[in-house]
Protein backbone atom coordinates (compact mmCIF):
# COMPACT_ATOMS: atom_id res chain seq x y z
CA UNK A 1 0.00 0.00 0.00
CA UNK A 2 1.23 3.54 -1.07
CA UNK A 3 1.82 5.55 1.79
CA UNK A 4 3.02 9.38 2.40
CA UNK A 5 4.90 10.99 5.63
CA UNK A 6 4.34 15.11 5.01
CA UNK A 7 6.21 17.14 7.31
CA UNK A 8 4.11 19.76 8.99
CA UNK A 9 6.89 21.16 11.16
CA UNK A 10 10.16 20.42 11.57
CA UNK A 11 11.37 23.20 14.09
CA UNK A 12 12.88 22.57 18.24
CA UNK A 13 10.52 23.99 21.42
CA UNK A 14 11.39 27.34 20.11
CA UNK A 15 10.12 27.09 16.80
CA UNK A 16 11.88 29.14 14.02
CA UNK A 17 12.44 32.83 13.70
CA UNK A 18 12.53 31.90 17.46
CA UNK A 19 11.50 35.23 19.51
CA UNK A 20 13.44 38.31 19.78
CA UNK A 21 16.32 36.60 17.64
CA UNK A 22 18.09 38.27 15.14
CA UNK A 23 20.67 35.41 13.94
CA UNK A 24 21.06 34.53 10.36
CA UNK A 25 18.75 31.68 10.35
CA UNK A 26 15.92 33.43 11.96
CA UNK A 27 16.25 36.49 9.86
CA UNK A 28 16.93 34.63 6.42
CA UNK A 29 13.92 34.74 3.38
CA UNK A 30 14.64 30.95 2.76
CA UNK A 31 11.27 29.07 3.94
CA UNK A 32 13.28 26.22 4.15
CA UNK A 33 14.78 27.93 7.16
CA UNK A 34 11.02 28.63 8.53
CA UNK A 35 10.26 25.81 11.21
CA UNK A 36 7.34 25.55 13.41
CA UNK A 37 7.16 23.27 16.04
CA UNK A 38 7.58 18.95 15.33
CA UNK A 39 5.03 17.08 13.69
CA UNK A 40 3.90 15.16 10.97
CA UNK A 41 1.00 13.99 8.97
CA UNK A 42 1.12 10.35 7.73
CA UNK A 43 -1.29 9.35 4.79
CA UNK A 44 -1.70 5.57 4.08
CA UNK A 45 -4.74 4.87 1.45
CA UNK A 46 -7.26 7.03 2.36
CA UNK A 47 -6.74 7.08 6.06
CA UNK A 48 -4.92 9.92 7.81
CA UNK A 49 -2.71 10.22 10.82
CA UNK A 50 -1.00 12.94 12.92
CA UNK A 51 1.78 12.11 15.17
CA UNK A 52 1.73 14.98 17.85
CA UNK A 53 0.26 17.86 17.75
CA UNK A 54 2.17 21.21 18.74
CA UNK A 55 1.70 24.65 19.47
CA UNK A 56 1.83 25.81 16.03
CA UNK A 57 -1.20 22.79 14.67
CA UNK A 58 -3.42 25.16 13.83
CA UNK A 59 -1.40 27.34 11.42
CA UNK A 60 -0.08 24.04 10.41
CA UNK A 61 -3.75 22.47 9.74
CA UNK A 62 -4.95 25.67 7.51
CA UNK A 63 -1.66 26.14 5.57
CA UNK A 64 -2.10 22.44 4.62
CA UNK A 65 -5.41 21.88 4.05
CA UNK A 66 -6.24 19.27 7.05
CA UNK A 67 -9.92 18.59 7.40
CA UNK A 68 -10.18 15.44 8.75
CA UNK A 69 -8.42 12.89 10.52
CA UNK A 70 -8.67 9.19 11.54
CA UNK A 71 -6.04 9.62 14.56
CA UNK A 72 -3.24 11.10 16.30
CA UNK A 73 -0.27 9.03 17.59
CA UNK A 74 1.09 11.17 20.82
CA UNK A 75 5.17 10.84 21.12
CA UNK A 76 4.85 12.35 24.19
CA UNK A 77 3.47 15.14 26.85
CA UNK A 78 6.22 17.76 26.58
CA UNK A 79 4.25 21.22 25.57
CA UNK A 80 5.98 21.36 21.92
CA UNK A 81 4.04 18.31 21.01
CA UNK A 82 0.61 18.10 22.68
CA UNK A 83 0.51 22.04 23.29
CA UNK A 84 -2.13 22.15 20.16
CA UNK A 85 -4.32 19.14 21.26
CA UNK A 86 -7.06 22.07 22.42
CA UNK A 87 -7.21 22.51 18.22
CA UNK A 88 -8.85 19.17 17.92
CA UNK A 89 -11.57 19.98 19.32
CA UNK A 90 -13.08 21.17 15.94
CA UNK A 91 -13.16 17.80 14.83
CA UNK A 92 -15.46 16.74 17.25
CA UNK A 93 -17.21 19.45 16.62
CA UNK A 94 -17.93 18.46 13.02
CA UNK A 95 -18.62 14.85 13.19
CA UNK A 96 -20.04 14.33 16.69
CA UNK A 97 -17.23 11.20 17.50
CA UNK A 98 -14.32 10.81 20.01
CA UNK A 99 -11.01 11.39 18.26
CA UNK A 100 -8.87 8.63 18.42
CA UNK A 101 -5.48 8.76 20.10
CA UNK A 102 -2.49 6.63 20.32
CA UNK A 103 -0.54 7.25 23.62
CA UNK A 104 1.64 5.52 25.95
CA UNK A 105 0.54 5.91 29.77
CA UNK A 106 2.75 7.98 31.27
CA UNK A 107 1.35 10.86 27.88
CA UNK A 108 -1.95 9.52 28.57
CA UNK A 109 -2.23 10.55 32.23
CA UNK A 110 -0.19 13.77 31.84
CA UNK A 111 -3.01 14.88 29.62
CA UNK A 112 -5.87 14.14 31.52
CA UNK A 113 -4.57 16.03 33.91
CA UNK A 114 -3.64 19.18 32.21
CA UNK A 115 -6.31 18.91 29.67
CA UNK A 116 -9.05 18.06 31.92
CA UNK A 117 -11.70 19.69 30.45
CA UNK A 118 -11.16 17.87 27.24
CA UNK A 119 -12.04 15.02 29.01
CA UNK A 120 -15.62 16.49 30.12
CA UNK A 121 -17.37 17.44 27.91
CA UNK A 122 -21.33 17.25 28.88
CA UNK A 123 -23.59 15.80 26.22
CA UNK A 124 -26.87 16.32 25.75
CA UNK A 125 -28.12 14.12 28.28
CA UNK A 126 -25.84 15.51 31.21
CA UNK A 127 -23.46 13.20 31.23
CA UNK A 128 -20.07 14.05 30.71
CA UNK A 129 -17.83 12.38 28.38
CA UNK A 130 -14.20 12.89 26.91
CA UNK A 131 -13.45 14.20 23.80
CA UNK A 132 -10.85 11.51 22.71
CA UNK A 133 -10.82 8.36 21.97
CA UNK A 134 -7.77 6.51 23.93
CA UNK A 135 -5.73 3.85 22.79
CA UNK A 136 -2.96 3.18 25.64
CA UNK A 137 0.13 1.43 24.97
CA UNK A 138 1.13 -0.43 28.20
CA UNK A 139 4.10 -1.83 27.36
CA UNK A 140 7.67 0.06 26.53
CA UNK A 141 8.11 -2.22 23.37
CA UNK A 142 5.64 -3.66 21.10
CA UNK A 143 3.42 -4.16 17.85
CA UNK A 144 -0.23 -2.62 17.99
CA UNK A 145 -3.03 -1.78 15.32
CA UNK A 146 -4.58 1.54 15.53
CA UNK A 147 -7.78 2.23 13.42
CA UNK A 148 -6.46 -0.11 11.27
CA UNK A 149 -3.44 1.10 11.12
CA UNK A 150 -0.56 -1.79 11.57
CA UNK A 151 2.85 -0.38 13.68
CA UNK A 152 5.71 -1.31 16.22
CA UNK A 153 6.89 1.10 18.67
CA UNK A 154 9.64 1.61 21.01
CA UNK A 155 10.06 3.75 24.37
CA UNK A 156 12.97 5.41 25.74
CA UNK A 157 13.64 8.28 28.40
CA UNK A 158 14.22 12.10 27.99
CA UNK A 159 14.66 13.92 30.93
CA UNK A 160 12.41 11.23 32.83
CA UNK A 161 10.10 11.78 30.54
CA UNK A 162 8.67 8.21 28.72
CA UNK A 163 8.76 9.07 25.10
CA UNK A 164 7.22 6.91 22.41
CA UNK A 165 8.95 6.17 18.83
CA UNK A 166 7.40 4.88 16.23
CA UNK A 167 7.73 2.66 13.13
CA UNK A 168 5.18 2.04 10.02
CA UNK A 169 7.17 -0.77 8.13
CA UNK A 170 10.09 0.52 6.63
CA UNK A 171 9.62 3.81 8.06
CA UNK A 172 10.51 4.93 11.63
CA UNK A 173 10.03 8.28 13.57
CA UNK A 174 11.72 8.86 16.34
CA UNK A 175 12.05 12.13 17.73
CA UNK A 176 13.25 13.76 21.22
CA UNK A 177 15.41 10.62 21.65
CA UNK A 178 19.01 11.01 23.48
CA UNK A 179 19.49 8.55 25.98
CA UNK A 180 17.81 4.95 24.64
CA UNK A 181 18.28 1.17 25.20
CA UNK A 182 20.22 -1.20 22.53
CA UNK A 183 17.35 -3.05 22.19
CA UNK A 184 16.03 -0.07 20.08
CA UNK A 185 18.67 -0.54 17.51
CA UNK A 186 17.52 -4.14 17.33
CA UNK A 187 13.47 -2.91 16.53
CA UNK A 188 14.44 -0.40 13.98
CA UNK A 189 16.73 -2.82 12.04
CA UNK A 190 15.70 -2.93 8.23
CA UNK A 191 14.20 0.63 8.68
CA UNK A 192 15.18 2.00 5.43
CA UNK A 193 14.11 5.53 5.84
CA UNK A 194 14.59 7.33 9.35
CA UNK A 195 13.14 10.67 10.46
CA UNK A 196 14.86 11.17 13.79
CA UNK A 197 15.20 14.50 15.84
CA UNK A 198 18.76 16.70 15.80
CA UNK A 199 18.49 19.82 17.19
CA UNK A 200 22.42 21.44 16.55
CA UNK A 201 25.71 20.12 16.28
CA UNK A 202 27.54 21.06 19.50
CA UNK A 203 25.95 19.14 22.78
CA UNK A 204 22.48 18.90 24.48
CA UNK A 205 21.63 16.79 27.29
CA UNK A 206 18.27 16.29 25.86
CA UNK A 207 18.49 15.64 22.18
CA UNK A 208 20.70 14.34 19.68
CA UNK A 209 23.50 16.28 17.99
CA UNK A 210 24.02 15.86 14.19
CA UNK A 211 26.85 13.67 14.59
CA UNK A 212 24.95 11.23 16.98
CA UNK A 213 21.83 11.07 14.98
CA UNK A 214 24.83 10.61 11.78
CA UNK A 215 25.72 7.30 14.07
CA UNK A 216 22.08 6.54 15.55
CA UNK A 217 21.58 6.39 11.31
CA UNK A 218 24.80 4.25 10.91
CA UNK A 219 23.86 1.68 13.58
CA UNK A 220 19.90 1.26 12.36
CA UNK A 221 21.33 0.78 8.55
CA UNK A 222 19.09 3.44 7.36
CA UNK A 223 18.87 3.95 3.48
CA UNK A 224 18.30 7.48 4.03
CA UNK A 225 17.81 9.70 7.29
CA UNK A 226 15.92 13.22 7.65
CA UNK A 227 16.77 15.18 10.59
CA UNK A 228 13.72 17.05 12.34
CA UNK A 229 13.31 19.19 15.64
CA UNK A 230 16.23 21.60 14.26
CA UNK A 231 17.26 24.82 16.34
CA UNK A 232 17.97 27.84 14.60
CA UNK A 233 21.65 26.90 14.88
CA UNK A 234 21.17 25.03 11.56
CA UNK A 235 21.01 26.88 7.82
CA UNK A 236 19.29 24.59 5.89
CA UNK A 237 21.16 24.67 2.69
CA UNK A 238 24.51 25.40 4.53
CA UNK A 239 24.17 22.36 6.79
CA UNK A 240 23.18 20.23 4.21
CA UNK A 241 26.36 20.54 2.44
CA UNK A 242 27.97 19.15 5.33
CA UNK A 243 26.05 15.89 5.69
CA UNK A 244 26.36 12.84 4.16
CA UNK A 245 23.99 12.18 0.75
CA UNK A 246 22.20 9.98 2.75
CA UNK A 247 21.26 12.34 5.25
CA UNK A 248 19.05 15.36 4.98
CA UNK A 249 17.67 18.23 6.82
CA UNK A 250 13.90 17.97 6.48
CA UNK A 251 11.91 20.88 6.37
CA UNK A 252 8.15 22.30 6.70
CA UNK A 253 6.17 20.61 3.53
CA UNK A 254 8.79 18.46 2.42
CA UNK A 255 6.85 15.04 1.64
CA UNK A 256 8.33 11.75 1.18
CA UNK A 257 7.04 8.50 -0.12
CA UNK A 258 7.02 5.34 0.95
CA UNK A 259 5.36 1.70 0.51
CA UNK A 260 3.61 -0.02 3.59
Amino acid sequence: MEAKLLFLGTGGSLGIPVITCKCPVCTSNSPLNKRTRPSVLLEVGRRTFLIDVGPDFREQALHFGIDELDGVLLTHSHYDHIGGIDELRVFYFKHKKRMPILASIDTYDELRHRFHYLFQTKQADGTLQSQFDFQILEEDFGRATFQGLKLQYVSYTQANMKVTGYRFGPLAYISDIRHFDDRIIEDLKGTEVLVVSAVRYTPSEVHFTIDEAVEFSRAVGAKRTFLTHMAHDLEHDATNQKLPEDVRLAHDGLELSFTL
